[in-house]
């Protein structure tokens, strides 16, 4: 058999290896939309009509799987919240940052999942969270050099937030899928500089907001 020969006969086996990876995702972002960073691989081997053993094969872990559902949806989040961060007026930054956060959560609740926890097995999915971060950082400092928001907030109130917006979103998805905004726009009321008041408790230490959020992942 001549060297063209082999090419001839691999080129169909990597299409259908392309095309079983690409119908694992697709049912991997409708069930993790639906069911959450801990749907069924299972059910998603079988939605896309491959063995398990194919999944595997494609995507050796769920996190592996997960990243790749999900990496539309991170782009589109990551290019929306560095325009947000370019905006002129810094409070409207922050605000425009912080409803592009919370409705990307709408809709899909293995983004919210994945917005919620650390996944500490994945160095991908760590430097994605060190970048979400460093993007609330910049955009509320930004917001409290001018005043514009209270100095006392810190980076684990805004995870706070996130971590009650997508219960929010949970209770109220299919009665009222608007309602998410409305505790956000009340928050947003708290968060400005002319209606701070002291406040006893502290925020969580970075290392308290690290810990909570691996345990998340790991209380299934």
């Amino acid at each position: 058999m001549s060297h063209g020969d082999v090419e001839q006969v691999q080129r169909p086996m990597r299409r259908d290896a392309r095309e079983s990876r690409d119908k694992l995702i697709g049912a991997a972002q409708h069930e993790f939309a639906a069911r959450g960073v801990d749907a069924s691989l299972e059910k998603i081997a079988r939605d896309a009509g491959v063995s398990i053993g194919t999944l595997y094969r494609h995507f050796p872990s769920r996190l592996d799987l997960l990243v790749a559902a999900l990496r539309p949806r991170l782009q589109e989040f990551l290019d929306r919240a560095g325009r947000a961060l370019e905006m002129d007026d810094p409070w409207e930054a922050f605000v425009a940052y912080l409803e592009n956060l919370f409705g990307m959560q709408v809709g899909n609740r293995g983004f919210s999942d994945f917005l919620s926890r650390r996944f500490t097995d994945s160095a991908e999915t760590e430097r994605i969270h060190d970048e979400m971060c460093q993007q609330i950082e910049d955009v509320l400092t930004r917001a409290q050099d001018v005043g514009a928001a209270r100095p006392d907030i810190t980076q684990a109130d805004i995870v706070n937030l996130i971590w009650a917006n997508g219960r929010i979103i949970d209770a109220t998805g299919t009665t009222a899928p608007d309602a998410w905004r409305r505790q956000l726009h009340l928050m947003l009321d708290a968060y400005r500089a002319e209606r701070a008041h002291p406040i006893a408790d502290p925020p969580m230490t970075s290392a308290q907001l690290y810990d909570a959020m691996v345990h998340l992942r790991d209380a299934k």
